[in-house]
């Protein structure tokens, strides 16, 4: 399996403390998605939705973890029970507002992933695939934490 990036995001958000955990609480933030010229034409017809998808790798998570503390939590959960950036393959999801796009470069906001993530791939959001009603959210039916930002937990260490 070879992933390579489509482009880059870029973001205010420069580190991970601080940064929003998840698109809902990064509403105010907006930043560029930079496509590479080799990927360009593949943005045709994007401009006519009002959300897409970015699917990006989390480079900056620190090795992976089966069993992690999740941001909204304090109990260890089992990661694929979680959004947690450290995974055994690090890919992040997001929802963003599409706002405009220019040449090659999209301008969203909503954006909850670091400055300089490499992008992997970007889908259009549609209510009709992607909303559904839902009764059971496991533990985070009982969370009752107010973090929105990032901690330091997930953070590969700082090397000298």
């Amino acid at each position: 399996m070879n992933l390579k990036p489509i482009g880059v995001i870029h973001s205010p958000n420069k580190q991970e403390v601080g940064t929003p955990i998840q698109p809902r609480w990064a509403e105010h933030i907006e930043g560029r998605v930079e496509i590479f010229p080799e990927y360009a034409a593949g943005l045709k017809d994007l401009i006519g939705f009002e959300r897409v998808w970015l699917m990006y790798w989390f480079d900056r998570a620190k090795q992976s973890e089966l069993l992690v503390k999740p941001y909204l939590d304090n109990a260890l959960r089992g990661v694929f029970a979680t959004r947690a950036p450290c995974r055994p393959n690090p890919i992040g999801l997001s929802t963003v507002r599409l706002l405009k796009i220019e040449g090659r470069v999209l301008y969203v906001a909503g954006l909850d992933a670091l400055d300089q993530t490499p992008l992997l791939d970007i889908k259009p959001y549609a209510p009709e695939f992607d909303c559904y009603p839902v009764e059971r959210t496991g533990w985070l039916g009982q969370c009752r934490s107010t973090q929105t930002t990032a901690d330091h937990r997930f953070s590969k260490p700082q090397t000298i």
